[in-house]
This record gives C-alpha cells, sequence and structure tokens, in this order.
C-alpha cells in the first residue's frame, strides 16, 4: 500500500530545495506509517535500488550503527525501494543473522513506485528502480532541507550525512554559514555584508565577505 497523502504531490516530478516534501502513508518494516507523523522531527529520508545487493547492504549496516547518533540531532531514518515488503523482512533478517546488525529503522515498501516517482527519484516512465540512490533531508515543518544523489555504484558516507544535517540545524539556530568541511564545534561564517557600512566593520587584514564566528 502506497497512498499519497496529495494527489498533486504524485504529479510534482522532481523536487528542488525548499519544497514541501509530499506526504504518504505506505507498509513498512514498522507497520503502516505516514510522513505527516514525523513533524516536529528531523527525517533523513532514502532511497536504494535493491535489497540483497552490496551496496545498500554497506550503507543499512552503517546506517544501523549510526541510528543513535541520529536520533540524537532530533532526525529519524527512513528507507524506501521498490521491493516488497517481504523481501524488506527477509533482507533485515539476513543482515542480523549474517553480521549481528539489527536493522531498528522503518523499510517502505514502494512496489507500485508511487512515492519514488513524486520524489523524482525515477523519471515518471521509467519501469526499473536501478538508479535510485537518493537522500532527503526534510525538517519538522515537512520542508526539504537538502538533496543527495549517488549513482548505482558509489555508496552513501554516513558520517558525511550526519554532518549535513548537524550543519543545517546549526546554521539555522545560529543565523550563521557553515565552511567547508565544517565540524560540530568548528567557527562558522557571517553571511556576507550587505552594506558598504557592515563591510568597514571588518577587522584589518580580514576579507569583508569572509567573517569567521568562533564558537
Amino acid at each position: 500500500m502506497q497512498v499519497m497523502d496529495d494527489a498533486d504531490d504524485l504529479r510534482r516530478g522532481a523536487l528542488r530545495l525548499n519544497d514541501r516534501a509530499p506526504g504518504f502513508t505506505a507498509r513498512s518494516t514498522a507497520g503502516d506509517i505516514s510522513l505527516s507523523s514525523y513533524r516536529g522531527r528531523w527525517v533523513l529520508f532514502f532511497s536504494h535500488p535493491a535489497d540483497f545487493t552490496a551496496v545498500c547492504t554497506s550503507e543499512f549496516l552503517a546506517f544501523a550503527k549510526a541510528e543513535e547518533r541520529f536520533r540524537r540531532l532530533n532526525c529519524d531514518l527512513l528507507g524506501l525501494s521498490v521491493d516488497s515488503l517481504y523481501a524488506h523482512v527477509a533482507w533485515l533478517q539476513d543482515i542480523e543473522r549474517n553480521f549481528g546488525v539489527r536493522v531498528g529503522f522503518p523499510l517502505i515498501e514502494d512496489s507500485s513506485m508511487v512515492i519514488a516517482k513524486a520524489y523524482g527519484m525515477l523519471d515518471s516512465t521509467s519501469a526499473s528502480s536501478a538508479t535510485v540512490r537518493a537522500t532527503y533531508i526534510i525538517d519538522p515543518q515537512g520542508i526539504i532541507r537538502a538533496i543527495v544523489w549517488y549513482p548505482m555504484t558509489v555508496g552513501r558516507s554516513v558520517d558525511e550525512l550526519l554532518r549535513l544535517v548537524e550543519a543545517l540545524q546549526v546554521s539555522e539556530t545560529e543565523g550563521a554559514l557553515t565552511p567547508e568541511g565544517w565540524q560540530p564545534g568548528c567557527a562558522l561564517v557571517e553571511p556576507a555584508a550587505q552594506t558598504l557600512e557592515t563591510a568597514r566593520q571588518a577587522e584589518p587584514g580580514h576579507a569583508w565577505y569572509y567573517r569567521e564566528r568562533r564558537p
């Protein structure tokens, strides 16, 4: 069962930053779930090409081991693929049996590709999920704040996704920007000066357009 909460969401196609995340209700390994039930929390919603595949297994092992770190950021994990619910259950059981890792977050069944197409994970005419390895970070108001795509042959970096979630949160709460390679506890940068007077206030020997804010 995959039901979009709004018919307009189904017709939207590829999403962009700051779009509202299309709502849905679907079957998962944790029972029937609705995206709307996650309001008030951040969500890392990610898809994978297929169960019982090497790269996807490596990702699920990493996500499962990092789940508590995401929770400390008020962020829930939510996976999806076009495989059946029964395939999902068998695969997660096999992961636990072979690797000793229990996957605690829900894995959604999307065998009709309704959700994948609504999110633009698949071309509207596609009959295959082979190119799907997409990640959407959704904020507590249901707005998409980041979109990350990887090809089938390359696994995602869970550490980078953790950094991305925290960077989004810190940037929002501090009203500042996170520079290249930013890590928690490192300096932020101020938004570029918008007036000549503000630019003149930069410290001598420092660029007005790059002003660090120390933690």
